[in-house]
């Protein structure tokens, strides 16, 4: 049976992939509201959202990009509270997705990557703590935490 240490050093690793992810993700989608090279973004706004606007659902997708580029910024310079911030725009996000039009599928991808946001301001906690000697780490074999 395999057991794999939960150390200091792989709790580094995952937080660093997460904050990366959870950090250039929004940046991508934030420059591609003024590309479209990705997908046309208008598409995914709430027709409702877009008859209130006073302005073209495009130039509303624009200032939602600048908004995702913004808290992709704040990810990859303050993890522990940019995390929360995209989490929750995700979590809008999908909201809208499913009462708009309903992209399902969309919003499900969106609510995933707002439980890896979480889970990457949990981590940033972690982070911030002092360090613990390695010899600590909890060890998982069988689905059972082995405490050393």
């Amino acid at each position: 049976m395999e057991t794999a240490a939960l150390t200091s050093h792989n709790v580094h690793r995952v937080f660093t992939l997460l904050k990366f992810t959870c950090g250039l993700v929004p940046i991508i989608a934030g420059l591609d509201k003024f590309t479209d090279l990705l997908t046309d973004w208008d598409k995914y706004l709430n027709p409702s959202i877009a008859q209130m606007l006073p302005f073209s659902p495009h130039t509303f997708m624009m200032i939602v990009g600048v908004i995702e580029i913004v808290a992709g910024l704040i990810v990859l310079a303050r993890p522990a509270i940019g995390a929360y911030i995209v989490m929750a725009w995700l979590i809008c996000i999908a909201l809208q997705l499913i009462i708009g039009k309903g992209y399902f599928d969309v919003a499900v991808r969106d609510l995933v990557m707002a439980m890896g946001a979480y889970s990457l301001a949990q981590l940033a906690r972690t982070e911030a703590q002092p360090k613990v000697r390695e010899s600590s780490g909890v060890q998982f074999s069988g689905g059972q935490a082995l405490n050393h």
